[in-house]
């Protein structure tokens, strides 16, 4: 047996479904230190979640456009890459007039939209753009510094989705699914410039498509894989598999963040978007959001700062 198979059957975890609900496109998660709850959303259903383990309350906010994801904003409320750019929002309002467009992404390619995006160590907003139809190399990947300045950083990307950056910041992760990859680029965090693109984990089919994806205190990256109702946890630095997390119910698993006073739980969302009756019959749980104990902790989510 292989290490890497070793490596998985020893360190085999559970999530259970924390909200149960059936979103279309759950996605986004990420813990807002501040406030000590977990934002996500669903993006075909055009809403943010704010959910407060404390409470068990999941309040759901309207923003009248698909958006793609979502991050605290240092200076108050949210920041989201909305369908077609980049937008502002008080969750405490939970008015959709609250929403205001800040930049907007001009592009030649028409059907896109946003998808999966985080804040780099610094504060800057990236987010990627992919095509309704999933058609190749349409989207891009963008970088929105504090002070409004929008850069596309990456073009011929598919299905812009997972970003990480290593305890030091010098690296910088990111997947485009389709690839069924991580790769690596060395990051100047003086200018959230990126070079030297490689490949640092591939996944292999078994596992399903990468999807979102988040980084632990030790520097390992924990990756949903979309299809095959897992979340794995991958060393960057040799490729190996650490260990798994099962998600019941729901095959389609989209996003993780590292939640809670102590960020120990890992939050994992799901969709049941293309599922006909009898899928969503052996998937009971698709579109629900889970909770796991893997047994470490993650890293703060960093804030716009603009």
């Amino acid at each position: 047996m292989s290490p890497a198979a070793r490596a998985e059957t020893r360190a085999m975890l559970f999530a259970e479904p924390v909200v149960r609900i059936r979103t279309t496109l759950g996605e986004g998660s990420i813990w807002d230190g501040r406030s000590q709850v977990l934002y996500w959303l669903d993006i075909m259903e055009s809403c943010i979640f704010v959910f407060d383990p404390k409470t068990g309350v999941n309040r759901r906010i309207p923003v009248g456009k698909h958006v793609g994801t979502v991050v605290p904003r240092a200076s108050g409320g949210l920041m989201l890459a909305v369908q077609d750019g980049f937008a502002h929002l008080d969750p405490a309002t939970g008015a959709v007039t609250q929403v205001t467009q800040v930049a907007t992404v001009a592009t030649d390619q028409p059907g896109l939209r946003f998808n999966d995006g985080k804040c780099d160590p610094t504060g800057r907003f990236w987010a990627g753009t992919m095509a309704y139809d999933c058609r190749a190399g349409a989207g891009s990947l963008y970088r929105l510094d504090g002070a409004g300045a929008l850069t596309r950083v990456l073009d011929g990307v598919t299905i812009s989705n997972g970003l990480a950056w290593s305890r030091d910041a010098r690296v910088m992760y990111y997947i485009d699914s389709v690839t069924r990859r991580v790769d690596a680029f060395d990051y100047d965090d003086a200018t959230g410039a990126i070079a030297n693109r490689r490949t640092v984990i591939e996944i292999p089919v078994h596992l399903g498509i990468p999807d979102g994806m988040t980084m632990d205190e030790r520097g390992m990256l924990w990756i949903a894989l979309h299809e095959s109702g897992k979340v794995g946890c991958w060393n960057p630095l040799d490729g190996l598999l650490l260990a798994t997390i099962d998600v019941p119910g729901a095959q389609l698993v989209t996003s993780c963040a590292f939640g809670g006073a102590n960020l120990d739980e890992l939050y994992i969302t799901t969709a049941s978007i293309g599922l006909d009756a009898q899928q969503l019959a052996r998937q009971p749980n698709a579109g629900a959001l889970f909770r796991a104990k893997p047994g470490v902790r993650g890293l703060p989510a960093c804030a716009f700062r603009g």
